[in-house]
């Protein structure tokens, strides 16, 4: 006997939620929430990195401004001085006092600090034009602050370097950040040999009228409990993976002493720097302060005709050098304070948080 069945069709409306809950036996993870948030660490600590070396850019710039600032100066107050004694020796010629000789000697001296005003002016507008570009800036004038002299001032040197401030730089900090997520990548690897045990669920509502969508009787929910063995690993044994993970740990160590090695033997580098750079402050200071004396010395001798130009002229000389080897000496001191901050993770020695 042959019978026909007929067919139908009917709409079914259904919402479901699915959940999903892996027991953490092994601590597989927690591990990796640990691993994690040591790399956003690192990260956060690359990001303050690139921050600390702008600042140290910027604080720079400033200084090589500055002393552009006051070897203009040095060369504007030169010149006016021997133009004065160039007024000066012109008066004695004609008086018949000098020869044409010492008049034309002086006359050279002249255009010395006269070049180094133009190559200074220069320097200070490109000073200028790089540190508008380094905070963002159009390039234009920079408004200035404290002098050079007074900044040198405000520089101490520290005896020393405590060990916490070495904990504050950036790169130490990534490292160590590298390393514990590394650690725990072991952890994660170690428990991804064990079985996994899994809770699954679903629970939601089902009816073929709409307007019955959450009304009596349209419930419906699921439950499962598994476990889950894992045999290979992206075709390799799960043992290999922990070796693999263990080894990046290793280097991640490694990588972590080799960098407080670097930051111990910069921040000594940066301590040396600075105070050889005050030393060779305090000597250029006395001797320019020596070199002064000698200059009004000479100029007096030789209004009085007791001396030549040429003592005249080797003062001159001399005087101006040193006061642009002084104001070399004070930027130098500066930028080693700026690099004694940078090595020590932006911290100074001594000062308070």
């Amino acid at each position: 006997m042959f019978g026909t069945f007929g067919s139908f069709t009917y709409n079914v409306y259904r919402a479901t939620a699915d959940l999903s809950w892996e027991l953490d036996v092994w601590g597989r993870l927690r591990r990796s929430m640990q691993a994690a948030s040591g790399e956003l660490g690192a990260r956060e600590e690359d990001r303050r990195a690139l921050q600390l070396s702008v600042i140290a850019d910027v604080a720079a710039a400033y200084v090589d401004l500055r002393a552009a600032d006051l070897n203009l100066a040095i060369s504007r107050r030169t010149l006016d001085s021997r133009r004065q004694t160039l007024e000066l020796a012109r008066q004695r010629l004609e008086r018949g006092l000098i020869s044409e000789l010492d008049v034309r000697q002086f006359e050279a001296e002249v255009a010395t600090p006269a070049a180094s005003v133009a190559d200074f002016e220069r320097q200070v507008a490109q000073q200028e034009n790089a540190l508008s570009v380094l905070v963002g800036h159009n390039p234009g004038v920079i408004v200035r602050g404290r002098p050079l002299t007074e900044l040198v001032g405000r520089i101490s040197v520290p005896a020393g370097i405590p060990s916490a401030l070495l904990e504050r730089r950036p790169d130490v900090r990534s490292a160590e950040a590298t390393l514990r997520a590394a650690t725990a990548r072991v952890g994660v690897a170690e428990a991804g040999r064990l079985p996994t045990f899994l809770i699954t669920g679903q629970y939601g509502t089902q009816s073929t009228e709409f307007s019955n969508w959450f009304g009596s009787g349209t419930n419906i929910w699921q439950a499962f409990a598994g476990v889950s063995i894992p045999l290979f690993t992206e075709g390799r044994p799960g043992g290999e993976q922990v070796n693999i993970a263990r080894a990046r740990a290793a280097q991640a160590r490694s990588h972590y002493e080799q960098t407080v090695l670097v930051a111990l033997r910069e921040v000594e580098d940066a301590l040396v720097g600075l105070r050889t750079a005050q030393d060779r402050t305090a000597a250029q200071e006395r001797q320019v302060i020596a070199l002064r004396r000698a200059l009004q010395l000479a100029d007096l001798r030789y209004q009085n005709g007791v001396s030549s130009y040429l003592d005249v002229l080797d003062a001159q000389r001399g005087l101006f050098a040193a006061e642009l080897g002084l104001t070399q000496a004070q930027r130098d001191q500066l930028i080693a304070g700026v690099q004694l901050y940078q090595a020590a993770g932006a911290g100074w020695p001594g000062a308070e948080d």
